[in-house]
This record gives structure tokens, C-alpha cells and sequence, in this order.
């Protein structure tokens, strides 16, 4: 493909992130095609590669890991959770080195030029507890009292994932009633054993504190 022609077809398609496979199909051309020409513009410093398949028109530095969540899983959901959710939700300052994210299917870390995503998997059963980010945002999350639970939950099978936190700032509205629920809703018995222990040892530690 031209150069005139391949940034038509990007500027037609109206969006800063997209993939080879749109491009591919509104231009009519192969994949192997397109991914030739987006090449040529990557050189040129015209297009960001940010992963296989996934382009952008947008200045590195504008670009967030958040952004591209939604293009990051074609065939499955994952939402954010875990400490990137308790982050995003102000529950810890501290700002995560990686994106932390839910899915059913199998735990994996994507590497990409805007960050670094680890999927960790989670019973299918327990799949839920998360909307829209902001109600209108691009990309799913965890409600705060799910991500606190998620992050124990995963530390009943791997001991070393979320095993030390960061201390943990709740507002008046985050409810343990809720973190109570979302813990009696864990398939596993020996899992949910395991969460509430943690639970009671972080409340008595003093390692959460209360906002206004």
C-alpha cells in the first residue's frame, strides 16, 4: 500500500489506537500488506507499534497502559483489578509498575511499548464484581471491595503474588460488609478460608486506615 493510502484509511477509521485487522479490512488489502506499509510508517516515526497487530496515531508519552486494554483481548474479557483497581479507586498511592488485570483464561504477562500487563486467572464463578471505569470509561474494573478480595484470593494459590501491601486508605464509602460478601461468593472453601485469615491479620496489624 501507498503511503497516502494506508494514512487515509487510518484517518477514515477515526481512532488514535487500532489494529491490522481493521485497517485490513476497510482498506480491502492482506494483513501481511498492511503490516508491510504500518512498517514503513513506524520508521518514519509516523505510527507507534505498540504491540503484534496494535498500532497508534497518538505521541508515546500521550498514550496510557489503559488504553489499549480493550484491544488487548479479542477472544475474552479481563478487567482491572488487583492493585492497579485499589490504585485507580485511591485505596493505595502508590503507582503500580505494571497493570494488573482479571481473566478466565490462563495467567500471562504482555509486554507492550505503552507498558506491562500481568493477566492472572481467576474461577470463572468469580469472574464478576466490575463495571465500566467511571460508568463511561474504555476499560472494566474491579468496584473497590472486589479488587481487595481478588488480590487476597489470588495470594490463597500463589503465596508470593499480593502477599505484602502497601498501606491501604479507605474512604468512608468502601464497605467491608461488601468485602464480607464478595468472600463468602469464592468457589473454594479452603480459599475462602484462607481470605478471611488474611482479612482479620490485616485488620489487626493496623495496616489499613480510614478517610474522610
Amino acid at each position: 500500500m501507498r503511503r497516502r493510502s494506508i494514512f487515509s484509511t487510518i484517518k477514515k477509521l477515526g481512532k488514535p489506537i487500532f489494529t491490522t485487522r481493521e485497517l485490513s479490512f476497510l482498506s480491502g488489502k492482506s494483513t501481511s500488506a498492511v503490516t508491510q506499509s504500518l512498517n514503513n510508517l513506524v520508521k518514519e516515526e509516523m505510527v507507534i507499534k505498540i504491540c503484534r497487530g496494535l498500532w497508534a496515531r497518538e505521541a508515546f508519552e500521550s498514550l496510557s497502559p489503559y488504553d489499549i486494554i480493550p484491544y488487548l483481548f479479542s477472544r475474552e474479557r479481563a478487567y482491572v483489578s488487583f492493585i492497579s483497581a485499589l490504585h485507580l479507586h485511591g485505596i493505595i498511592e502508590q503507582i503500580p509498575q505494571v497493570t494488573t488485570l482479571a481473566s478466565t483464561a490462563h495467567a500471562r504477562t504482555i509486554r507492550t511499548k505503552v507498558g506491562v500487563f500481568q493477566v492472572h486467572r481467576i474461577a470463572p464463578l468469580f469472574f464478576t464484581g466490575f463495571g465500566w471505569y467511571k460508568e463511561s470509561g474504555s476499560f472494566l474494573i474491579a468496584e473497590p471491595e472486589k479488587a481487595l478480595v481478588d488480590s487476597l484470593y489470588l495470594s490463597a494459590y500463589k503465596k508470593k503474588r499480593f502477599g505484602y501491601f502497601p498501606e491501604l486508605h479507605f474512604q468512608k464509602s468502601f464497605s467491608f460488609k461488601k468485602v464480607k460478601t464478595w468472600i463468602s461468593k469464592i468457589p473454594s472453601q479452603k480459599a475462602r478460608l484462607y481470605v478471611n485469615k488474611r482479612l482479620k491479620e490485616k485488620m489487626g496489624t493496623g495496616s489499613f486506615s480510614s478517610g474522610c
